[in-house]
C-alpha cells in the first residue's frame, strides 16, 4: 500500500483545500493529512489568527472521502521523521524552512516529494481580506 502524507492549518477551509486533497489522495492508496495543532501555528505564521481549534479542523478534515487518517501536528521537519508514509504531497505555498528541511529528509530517506500547485484564484488569505472589507 503506497501512503501519502500531507501538511497543512487548514484553517479556513475552503475549495482550494478540497483539490489539494484530492490531488493528493490519486498518488496513493492512503491519504494521511496532517493537521498543525493551535499553539505551534504562529510559530511559522505569527500573524495567523486561528479561527477553528485543532479537534475542529481535524474533524472537518476527516470528514472528506478522500482522506483515509488525520493526525496532528507540531513542526513538519520535525514530525515527518515520525510517520510511516512514502510520498509527501505538498502544497505549492508551503515553502517556508521547515519544509525545506523535510523535503531534503525525503530525499535523504528515499521518499518521493510532489508539488501540487495551488488552485487558481483561491487561498486562504484571500478569503481572510473579503471577510474584513
Amino acid at each position: 500500500m503506497k501512503k501519502v502524507l500531507t501538511f497543512g492549518v487548514f484553517d479556513y477551509f475552503h475549495y482550494g483545500h478540497l483539490k489539494l486533497l484530492e490531488r493528493a489522495k490519486l498518488l496513493g492508496d492512503y491519504l494521511i493529512v496532517a493537521v498543525q495543532y493551535d499553539e505551534e501555528i504562529h510559530k511559522t505564521k505569527p500573524e495567523a489568527k486561528v479561527l477553528y481549534s485543532l479537534s475542529q479542523r481535524m474533524e472537518m478534515i476527516k470528514a472528506l472521502k478522500c482522506v483515509d487518517e488525520v493526525i496532528p501536528y507540531k513542526q513538519v521537519c520535525d514530525d515527518i521523521k515520525l510517520i510511516d508514509f512514502d510520498v509527501l504531497a505538498q502544497g505549492g505555498d508551503q515553502n517556508h524552512s521547515g519544509f525545506a528541511s523535510a523535503t531534503a529528509w525525503c530525499a535523504e530517506h528515499g521518499k518521493e516529494v510532489v508539488m501540487i500547485s495551488r488552485t487558481p484564484d483561491i487561498c486562504s488569505s484571500g478569503i481572510k481580506k473579503e471577510l474584513n472589507k
